[in-house]
Parts: structure tokens; sequence; C-alpha cells
């Protein structure tokens, strides 16, 4: 068996570099329910929507006034 330690171990640090970078949130909206992200969402001012990725990996968007909250966690 031949191990490739470099191309293991470049995988492991893009792995880790994502993670860092994620900042899962929830938005709260006016309703009470409540999304939960896999990033911070993205405001389009063109659009007047919130854009962001849910936890099942789909991309979402959401309008402005109906969002009362996002935090991240």
């Amino acid at each position: 068996m031949i191990q490739r330690p470099i191309p293991a171990f470049l995988l492991a640090l893009g792995v880790a570099t994502l993670a860092g970078c994620a900042s899962p949130s929830v938005i709260t909206l006016n309703d009470g329910r409540e999304l939960q992200t896999l990033d911070r969402p993205k405001y389009e001012e063109d659009s007047g929507f919130y854009e962001f990725e849910q936890l099942d990996g789909t991309r979402a968007k959401v309008n402005k006034d109906q969002v009362r909250t996002i935090e991240e966690y």
C-alpha cells in the first residue's frame, strides 16, 4: 500500500480552514420562526433580500422586512 501523507495533510488543512471561516447564524423572523444557517447571511441591496446557505446545503433567500434579528452562534 502506498501512503500519501502530503495529500492527506493538505485535505485536512483545507477542511480545517473552511470550518474556521464558517459563521453559523440564526435568523429570527417577525413571526417567531428561526432559520439556522451555515454561513453569515449576505444582504443584497438591489433585491432587498438576505441570502444564506441552510443546514442541508441549499441556498435560500428571505426578505429584509421579515427579519427581526440575525445572531451568530
